[in-house]
């Protein structure tokens, strides 16, 4: 299996070095060449088997190279050791609750299984590895977790100071060794610059850096099995039937995830593309005119509080066209297919607090502001498109709603039940750095303490 840039001025690789490079050195982002197919009855016969297996049997056409297949069951086993709960609202609509994981968050899946390849891999080197990880709130604390202690690799990450809430911040801020914070005075995107930045930088040529942000196809991959996993659990796989997901959406790397599982031949009828109020991409959508928006707008889905999608750029690339790094559209894609294959729709705080209130009181279920802006997403789908009823549906829930008891409690005026991955957390000692949002600062941190 080889991978290619979006950018395509650099040749394509193997899975260790787009792993371990992080981003492509033309600043393209990795996709794969080929992608497996998984036909009806390859399909069904996963119908009854567990996550870290349908997981290993996903993954295994991505990782043959470099990975024994007997190594990869161990490791989606080690990865994937706690519930995935799909929980059925109406009779065709469901909620894929992705917030079981050791942050309670839906990055624990790529993050985990990518930490456990890369450890794999880097017991055959010596020299150390340092991730860069920028966070608009959940990633930052599954990465965190995913590759503390881990011996070789070096975790700093990135956060908005003002943008993440205190949950989100003290998961990350409060394990100390190998993990190293910064609160950046400023946002997402400034965060993700610094990143992306420093990977181009000849001057950081001797740190040998890489990513865990959804720009690493390592972080992409994993994200593609629990849709095939939803499907399998809910549709009628020997038939094909068809199925449509909502996606919360932000870095849109979660949404990518899903693109991937309908290039394997899960039957996506249509993928809603739900945004908050940062409506860069449904706009690009409706109108074929991409425009940042900068600085990224505040809003209570505060992991999504993105004005320019680095996954943007693979999706762009996957419909025929070519966006650069710094979100210039080179080549337009083409529009047709793209508005026939997904949906895409922004949601104002005002909805989304509208819609955590109307998910409890209609159908008994707590969502997060993130997670109702996908079921918001949902609802307006089949307002627009009532001949799409009929279709198993499914919206992703992305975050506990735990990690945002003052939110929920105000809306519905009860405790979301803490997981015991979130327990006590509010006491714990935490530490980490302020940063400004100029990049030579950041390099010369870099330089002195990894150098």
């Amino acid at each position: 299996m080889r991978f290619y840039s979006t950018n395509r001025d650099v040749a394509p690789t193997g899975l260790r070095e787009a792993l371990f490079q992080g981003q492509a050195a033309d600043r393209g982002l990795y996709m794969p060449e080929t992608y497996p197919s998984f036909g009806p009855d390859e399909l069904e016969a996963l119908g009854d088997k567990t996550y870290p297996e349908i997981a290993s049997a996903i993954l295994r056409p991505f990782t043959k190279d470099v990975i024994d297949e007997g190594r990869l069951l161990a490791l989606c086993e080690d990865a994937y050791d706690y519930e995935v709960p799909i929980e059925k609202v109406t009779d065709r609509r469901h909620v894929l609750r992705l917030d079981q994981g050791p942050t309670a968050s839906f990055k624990d899946f790529a993050a985990r299984m990518m930490a456990r390849w890369m450890g794999e891999l880097l017991a055959e080197d010596e020299q150390e590895l340092v991730i860069l990880t920028a966070t608009s709130g959940d990633t930052g604390s599954a990465v965190a977790h995913a590759y503390h202690g881990i011996d070789g690799i070096r975790i700093v990450v990135l956060f908005p100071k003002d943008e993440v809430s205190t949950r989100q911040r003290k998961q990350m801020t409060t394990l100390g060794g190998n993990v190293t914070t910064f609160s950046v005075d400023g946002k997402f995107d400034d965060c993700q610059a610094l990143v992306k930045r420093a990977f181009a930088d000849e001057d950081l040529a001797g740190i040998r850096l890489s990513s865990a942000n959804s720009i690493n196809i390592g972080r992409l991959l994993p994200q593609s099995v629990y849709y095939v996993y939803a499907y399998v659990r809910l549709a009628d796989a020997a038939n094909l039937e068809p199925i449509v997901f909502s996606v919360p959406s932000g870095n849109f790397g979660d949404m990518m995830g899903a693109v991937i599982a309908r290039k394997m031949g899960v039957p996506i009828e249509r993928l809603v593309i739900a945004t908050n109020e940062n409506d860069e991409v449904p706009k690009f959508l409706a109108s074929g005119v991409y425009q940042k928006i900068e600085p990224s707008r505040v809003c209570i889905s505060n992991a999504m509080n993105v004005g320019h999608p680095s996954n943007l750029a693979r999706l762009v690339d996957l419909y025929g066209g070519w966006m650069d790094e710094k979100g210039t559209l080179r080549a337009s894609p083409s529009m047709e297919k793209l508005r026939a294959d997904l949906f895409g729709i922004s949601i104002t705080d005002a909805e989304t607090r509208e819609t955590i209130k109307q998910a409890y009181e209609n159908h008994g279920v707590i969502l997060e502001p993130h997670g109702a802006v996908g079921w918001a997403g949902l609802q307006r789908f089949v307002e627009s498109h009532s001949e799409a009823s009929s279709r198993t549906m499914v919206s992703v829930e992305t975050a506990h709603p735990a990690k945002f008891p003052e939110e929920i409690r105000s809306l519905i005026g009860i405790d979301p039940e803490v997981p015991l991955s979130l327990s006590g957390i509010e006491d714990r000692p935490e530490t980490f750095e302020p940063l400004t949002v100029d990049y030579e600062p950041f390099r010369d941190m870099l330089r002195a303490r990894f150098s």
